[in-house]
């Protein structure tokens, strides 16, 4: 979790956290320094802080089931967005599911709602692509289908790795009709948030740079 989201999780979660003794990280470093922000007093050396990410197998992850079945609480944390959703740990709460050990999701933010929210598009039914094709044609062909969704009044979210955000705009705007609406959101709960909503046709004309910056897109009608 980033440290700029701190400021929009509630105390509970901070409470909570503070007893937990062995976590599941993404990256060991900014996720101790995220914990120390929040108020965790442990020591680091007696907490365990485990990978798991993206690079981390199955085997490995149904060893970390072991902490849960002698009954100690653990933490499933994400770097970005929340657990499990577009992230990694899935698999860990499955295994958690299997073995009868109870699971309780925690408030935080995640930004696809947030995007969702804020973008002026249905938010009565939607489709999350995750991560969509990067080669071509596969991938004009990918935003073709969902810009068809859109007129069923289906909303189509979906993510990019933050150093193709400029390249996947071009793509965007090349790919769908003038009259498509594409919401832009990026950095949510950071310093620089901004959710915009406008036809392809705007975009063409007034297309942001984006390079590095955690982004979401939305198209709709």
């Amino acid at each position: 979790m980033s440290e700029e989201a701190l400021h929009v999780i509630p105390q509970y979660v901070f409470d909570i956290t503070n007893k937990l003794t062995v976590f599941f990280v993404e990256n060991e470093k900014t996720a101790r320094r995220y914990l120390r922000k929040s108020g965790f007093t442990a020591s680091f050396e007696t907490t365990p802080i485990l990978p798991l990410n993206e690079h981390t197998d199955t085997a490995t992850v149904s060893t970390y089931v072991e902490y849960l079945k002698q009954g100690t609480d653990c933490a499933l944390m994400s770097e970005a967005g929340v657990p499990a959703v577009a992230d990694p740990g899935s698999v860990l709460v499955r295994f958690c599911h299997q073995n009868n050990i109870r699971v309780v999701p925690l408030v935080g933010p995640s930004s696809i709602l947030l995007a969702l929210m804020g973008s002026g598009l249905n938010g009565q039914q939607f489709h999350f692509h995750g991560y969509i094709p990067v080669k071509q044609p596969q991938r004009k062909q990918y935003i073709q289908h969902m810009e068809a969704e859109t007129k069923k009044g289906v909303t189509q979210i979906f993510i990019e790795t933050p150093y193709r955000n400029n390249a996947i705009l071009q793509d965007i705007i090349s790919a769908c009709n003038s009259d498509v609406l594409l919401c832009i959101a990026y950095d949510l709960t950071g310093t620089k948030e901004s959710i915009r909503t406008q036809p392809i046709s705007y975009w063409k004309k007034h297309l942001p740079a984006l390079e590095k910056i955690p982004a979401i897109f939305l198209l709709g009608m």
